[in-house]
């Protein structure tokens, strides 16, 4: 029987900004600002790689520093410019505005312009973890289909607990990278959504950028 696109994807479910993962793993994503390293002086680069070994050396767990690289789509700017010729009243400036529409169009066809999107990946993995040959989930994590989509009492303690946990790592994760000058944000469940789909998509140019709050 063949496969579905789905079994292929590791991802259980998405709630409350938190993804489970196929087997009961949570992860929390988070969305980083970059350094300009190279604009810094040499003794802030030097404080900067101090304070980054003394945040990776205070971690008991695992992280993940992901990095996304898409090339920049251009179009819906240019929309925009060609709007705003089409509202132009003087002649100078509207040669100016479709030159400068040409302009952009010719760098963006000649150099590929990329994007890139940091994020940190923070793991936790229940203690109590079963093979997922007994219905791929935590013990206790998640209910079985068969229950339905409401959660027992128990159940919901579980994960509330284990999410705890997680956000214990996130505020470590956190307050570590703030001290290189790092803003961080955990990205929601539709963020996340979005973010996925765009991983496993990577050829659909339209879904919107993802925006940092």
């Amino acid at each position: 029987m063949a496969k579905s696109v789905q079994d292929f994807i590791p991802i259980e479910e998405i709630r409350d900004g938190v993804v489970i993962l196929r087997g009961g793993q949570l992860r929390i994503v988070l969305l980083a600002s970059s350094v300009n390293f190279d604009l810094k002086s040499s003794d802030e680069q030097e404080a900067i790689i101090l304070q980054y070994q003394n945040f990776l050396n205070s971690l008991d767990f695992s992280v993940q520093f992901f990095i996304q690289s898409r090339r920049l789509d251009i179009r819906p700017y240019i929309a925009i410019l060609e709007g705003r010729l089409k509202e132009q009243l003087g002649d100078l400036i509207k040669i100016q505005t479709r030159e400068y529409i040409e302009f952009i169009k010719n760098v963006t066809e000649q150099t590929n312009i990329m994007t890139k999107t940091f994020f940190v990946v923070i793991p936790f993995v229940p203690a109590l973890f079963q093979d997922s040959k007994k219905g791929g989930f935590l013990s206790g994590i998640l209910p079985s289909r068969s229950k339905g989509a409401k959660l027992a009492k128990e159940e919901f303690e579980k994960f509330e607990e284990n999410r705890s946990q997680l956000e214990q790592r996130k505020s470590i994760v956190v307050q570590g990278l703030a001290r290189i000058g790092i803003r961080t944000v955990a990205l929601g469940t539709e963020e996340l959504v979005e973010l996925f789909y765009k991983i496993f998509n990577p050829g659909d140019q339209n879904v919107p950028v993802m925006a940092s709050k």
